[in-house]
């Protein structure tokens, strides 16, 4: 707009005094400049409201300060739900996380043998098995060598197993930081990216722990001992996501099955077998000591046998087991204190009774051997049935004659 112009639109009379097509030209640029306003005023209002935003109550969130991570007052750099605000971008940008308490699952496969489509919709393996094992399809993970029976050397074996776990972003900021995820494409946000833009790195740490874990296990274990394996498979995978720094957490890590190799299948049913019979004998055999030591020494029998067996043992220690036996061994002690109990007064009894009998002795022997002799004799056949005294004639036979059928009554009677 020329001087002259700007002159006439500022001023009444110049403007009654301009043509027609002046007079719409500064009406246009009037309405045009007041509609720039206006927008300019709105655009300003929409820059400084867009740094308004809202953390949904199952998530979390971090501000991105023209790339470096924003932290508060209080050192803090993950948002809670709810109001915040922040430079619009790309001054700022905001990265939303799933909650704390939102997890997510992974299944791995990679150690189960190959299945056709088919044979994965029905989950079982079809009735055709393959001779061998083909390494380059089949998943597969070795277990510990065992020694093998009339065989030098050790062997491993091999086992499938399928597992499933569930983590969650425990640490928005340290996964943020350590972990690779694609940007979202349009449309997208981050929370959704995150779990298939981290499943290839989060399936190559599980395998690293299941394998280092499955070679601790023999193949049996490995078939039977489901919930120990998977429990120290987390805690070996947990271990290496802390080292990484990865900011996940692992709630769960589970085998979901365990199998030997469809091409030994009977091998491994026969092995079992025996297995079971050997672990059912050897359950027997110990019911059948346990119940032999507790009905010879009571709870105290495997304490006592092994006290038997220590040379450096004292004799208080020995007495103090002794004394908490019971059964057999508890009758057959009580029987030989009795025993020995009555031995020691027999003994003190007789000691005494030849004290006594020594001054007679002294005085005349032969007639106190007598009498010794007499009593004896007097004890010995008190205790018999029916007894036949000879008396000895010297230069005469003795004759015995014996009646066989004798009075069964009198012999019963006597």
């Amino acid at each position: 707009m020329t001087e002259k112009q700007t002159q006439i639109t500022q001023t009444p009379d110049n403007y009654q005094s301009m043509d027609a097509g002046s007079r719409s030209l500064s009406n246009a640029l009037r309405i045009v400049f007041g509609v720039l306003k206006i927008v300019m005023a709105a655009l300003v209002l929409i820059f400084i409201f867009s740094g308004f935003f809202v953390v949904g109550p199952d998530e979390r969130a971090v501000v991105l300060r023209l790339g470096k991570i924003r932290t508060d007052a209080a050192g803090q750099a993950v948002l809670e739900p709810g109001f915040h605000l922040a430079w619009p971008y790309p001054i700022d940008e905001v990265i939303k996380f799933p909650g704390q308490n939102t997890v997510e699952s992974l299944s791995v496969d990679s150690f189960w043998y190959y299945m056709t489509d088919e044979e994965k919709v029905k989950g079982v393996s079809g009735s055709y098995v393959p001779e061998t094992l083909d390494p380059t399809k089949d998943g597969y993970c070795l277990t510990r060598n065992e020694s093998v029976i009339d065989f030098e050397g050790t062997d491993y074996n091999i086992s499938h197993s399928k597992w499933q776990l569930t983590y969650r972003i425990a640490d928005p900021v340290m996964f943020l930081q350590n972990v690779y995820v694609p940007p979202p494409q349009p449309g997208e946000n981050y929370s959704a990216v995150i779990p298939r833009g981290i499943e290839p790195f989060l399936r190559s740490v599980v395998e690293d722990a299941v394998i280092g874990t499955m070679v601790n296990y023999s193949i049996d274990q490995a078939i039977r001992s489901y919930e120990k394996i998977s429990s120290d498979v987390q805690v070996r995978l947990q271990q290496k996501l802390d080292i990484l720094q990865s900011g996940i957490q692992i709630d769960i890590v589970k085998m979901v099955d365990s199998v030997w190799p469809r091409q030994a299948n009977d091998a491994f049913v026969r092995s079992i077998k025996a297995k079971q019979e050997a672990d059912k004998e050897i359950t027997e055999a110990r019911a059948y000591a346990a119940g032999i030591l507790n009905e010879t020494a009571g709870p105290a029998a495997e304490e006592l046998a092994a006290a038997l067996k220590d040379d450096s043992i004292s004799m208080e220690k020995l007495e103090s087991i002794w004394s908490n036996t019971a059964g057999e061994v508890r009758r057959i002690m009580s029987e030989a204190a009795a025993y020995k109990t009555g031995v020691l007064e027999q003994a003190r009894s007789e000691a005494e009774y030849l004290q006594k009998l020594l001054p007679e002795y002294q005085k005349r022997p032969e007639l106190v051997i007598q009498r010794i002799y007499q009593d004896m004799i007097e004890q010995v056949l008190g205790e018999v049935d029916e007894k036949i005294i000879v008396q000895p004639a010297e230069g005469h036979n003795t004759e015995f004659r014996i009646l066989i059928n004798r009075d069964p009554a009198a012999a019963k009677s006597k």
